[in-house]
């Protein structure tokens, strides 16, 4: 993940992204090992997507929208949620029954999570910030997905500053237990 452009342009691909790997998993059978494989890509692209908006786009939000805190503080929630059924998701098979449930759900926070932003947040933002302040974000959002942790941590601080403080560290010990299990790598 990193596309170029502003910030909205970065994060409205990186839907699309977790959109395509949803489509994905829902063409395969209940079961099927690989929908373990799809599950474990989309939650590593979700999980960066994340911490690059609570380092960067919410702390903009707050800054710019005059109801910027509550809107913030719901999308972070949204986040919280979302990382919750990631990590219950994370420690079932694809033969789990319960592996079905929590995929539905996690699919359902997601997609309701993307058209809030989409349709309420998004157009709000590009009416609130310049053009170059949007490119600044997209940049420092880019470079954050890039250090993020690639596993739902549901216990760790979402907002700034501990927020930029922990995410690299554990992005680093997430990314080489990737390496170490292949976890995330294309099937």
């Amino acid at each position: 993940m990193g596309h170029g452009g502003d910030v909205i342009a970065e994060l409205i691909t990186d839907h699309r992204e977790v959109e395509e790997l949803f489509g994905r998993i829902e063409a395969l059978a209940p079961g099927d090992k690989q929908r373990k494989d799809y599950v474990d890509q989309a939650v590593i692209e979700l999980v960066r997507h994340s911490v690059a908006e609570e380092m960067y786009l919410y702390p903009a939000v707050r800054e710019l929208l005059p109801d910027g805190d509550t809107v913030a503080d719901k999308e972070i929630e949204d986040h919280a949620e979302a990382e919750r059924t990631m990590k219950e998701l994370e420690g079932a098979g694809a033969g789990d029954p319960e592996f079905d449930r929590l995929l539905g759900e996690l699919m359902t926070e997601v997609r309701s999570h993307i058209r809030d932003e989409e349709d309420d947040l998004f157009p709000r933002l590009r009416a609130a910030a310049s053009e170059d302040e949007l490119m600044r974000l997209g940049d420092k959002v880019r470079q954050a997905k890039k250090t993020a942790p690639t596993r739902p941590h549901p216990s760790a601080p979402d907002t700034p500053p501990a927020n930029k403080l922990l995410a690299p560290g554990a992005g680093m010990v997430d990314r080489l237990r990737d390496a170490l299990t292949g976890r995330g790598k294309d099937s």
